[in-house]
């Protein structure tokens, strides 16, 4: 199958469970983004396979290490992942619940001033949380 290299470079076993993950996650050309919990109800309603939320957060969270998931923090209890690993912004409809993907493009130039002495930034990402 085309996702067990996918698993294994993650450094997991190829099992029924983790194929499916892959199949929900990355058998989509749109970005898709999405917490433990959305992912888990998602393949639970869809899926005759039995699948724990264990092995969904640690599927996910070894995906994430390897950079196959990105993940974007909206609070200090709420985290999404984005199958969209290149660099760009995010609007958080604070209403919705929802992340919608925020281009380079429609981002003006960011000037930061505050160095760190040693560090040199690898990259910016917004994220705009919209109310309303």
């Amino acid at each position: 199958m085309k996702y067990i290299e996918k698993l294994r470079n993650a450094g997991l076993r190829p099992t029924k469970q983790r194929l499916k993950i892959c199949e929900f996650l990355f058998d989509t050309q749109k970005t898709f983004h999405f917490t433990i919990n959305d992912l888990f109800n998602k393949i639970k309603k869809h899926s005759k396979n039995k699948i724990s939320l264990a092995t969904i957060y640690n599927t996910v969270r070894s995906f994430e290490k390897k950079g196959y998931l990105k993940q974007i923090p909206i609070n200090s209890n709420q985290t999404y992942f984005d199958t969209n690993i290149s660099d760009h912004h995010h609007f958080y409809d604070l209403k919705e619940g929802k992340l919608i993907d925020l281009e380079n493009s429609d981002v003006g130039p960011i000037n930061i001033l505050k160095k760190i002495n040693g560090k040199k930034i690898k990259s910016v990402e917004v994220l705009v949380k919209l109310e309303g």
